[in-house]
């Protein structure tokens, strides 16, 4: 098929299919003799693994790693531990999110806490220097010092 029908097949941009040949993440290309491009049926599912892989975080380098030359050449050893080894990733970045969510939780707490004889230069302060000493926890809850 030529690549305005796998563009439309996978729709992607004729533009993208060539990156991913140019970068050699697609590599069942032919050329024909009037130098149009010529890909198999083979080439809508590379092309929507790529997508898939990419939309579930992995980087184009690791994809070039990952796919075999030939579909039917995985290495299933090497595809489990690459999978694993994003699933980690995911669950890493998951509890660096829950940390950064429940600090910012903390601080809008003690913003809107603000007493009422202060305003809100002083109450910055008061936020900030609670910050500086570590004292931002839970929402609600302060660590004892």
């Amino acid at each position: 098929m030529k690549i305005g029908e796998l563009a439309t097949r996978t729709g992607l941009a004729a533009s993208r299919i060539r990156f991913y040949e140019s970068i050699g993440l697609l590599k069942l290309v032919e050329r024909q003799a009037n130098g149009y491009r010529s890909y198999p049926e083979e080439a809508v599912l590379v092309l929507n693994l790529i997508t898939t892989a990419q939309q579930a975080g992995f980087s184009l380098d690791e994809l070039r790693s990952l796919l075999p030359q030939d579909l039917s050449q995985w290495e299933h050893g090497k595809l489990l531990d690459t999978l694993q080894g994003k699933v980690r990733d995911i669950e890493a970045l998951e509890q660096r999110l829950a940390q950064s969510k429940t600090h910012l939780l903390a601080l809008i707490h003690e913003i809107e806490s603000k007493p009422g004889d202060l305003d809100c230069a002083a109450n910055a302060k008061r936020v900030l220097s609670k910050m500086n000493l570590g004292e931002l926890n839970e929402p609600g809850k302060r660590v004892k010092r």
